[in-house]
């Protein structure tokens, strides 16, 4: 077995920091969705390390039984997620014969990745991707926009009156939604969704995802 490439001191360095885009901690593997969830979340956004053993107060109880706890997490991320998730998992041993679990999961070059709880229902799927300290549900624009960043092609758009209404709005308004551009423009949703989409992969907009509604805003000048 390869020694360890975290010790308990650079465990704590990391613990200390707090959860956030790129780091989640679970106390437990009692409930493995919440796990999948930010692994696939990770896997579409930025990557990041999920710590087993870990709890939302900061202290690190470990696991006593890591073996199965391995065992769970592994066999559910084979099976749930699509397509497969490339990640590995080390152990940092503590003092009393515990042991944290540690999932690497770099960003993904195959996304959007998505949960399939029931292989035998392929289309009920769902994405996440990473905001803040949250695994948020992908929206069909979010995953539209995983894909199209993944086809690194040339956008082209072109600038009619529906963009000009839009830019004249987010002119005077800091973002808009998908459903308000619709209204303000006068066109179906389904048109206002792939504009929007449009403008991000142009680089123009940005998407700013949540669990209730995304909002677009127009891309900071760096």
């Amino acid at each position: 077995m390869n020694p360890s490439v975290m010790d308990y001191q650079a465990l704590k360095n990391l613990v200390r920091r707090g959860e956030g885009s790129n780091l989640e901690f679970k106390l437990k593997t009692n409930h493995p969705e919440k796990i999948i969830r930010g692994v696939v979340a990770f896997a579409n956004t930025n990557g990041g390390i999920m710590l087993i053993g870990v709890g939302d107060d900061k202290k690190i109880p470990g696991l006593k039984y890591a073996d199965e706890d391995e065992y769970l997490l592994v066999r559910a991320i084979n099976k749930y997620c699509f397509p497969r998730i490339s990640y590995t998992i080390e152990r940092v041993q503590l003092y009393d014969e515990r042991e944290v679990l540690v999932i690497r999961v770099p960003p993904s070059p195959t996304r959007p990745h998505y949960i399939i709880p029931d292989p035998d229902e392929p289309d009920n799927k769902k994405a996440y991707v990473r905001v803040a300290d949250k695994s948020v549900q992908a929206s069909r624009e979010v995953r539209e926009i995983l894909k199209g960043e993944q086809a690194a092609r040339d956008i082209r758009f072109s600038y009619g009156e529906k963009e000009r209404k839009l830019m004249q709005h987010l002119g005077e308004h800091n973002s808009i939604t998908v459903d308000l551009f619709a209204s303000i423009a006068g066109i179906s949703r389904k048109i206002a969704s792939r504009t929007l989409v449009l403008l991000v992969l142009a680089n123009v907009l940005e998407i700013h995802p949540s669990d209730v509604v995304d909002q677009y805003t127009t891309r900071a000048v760096s």
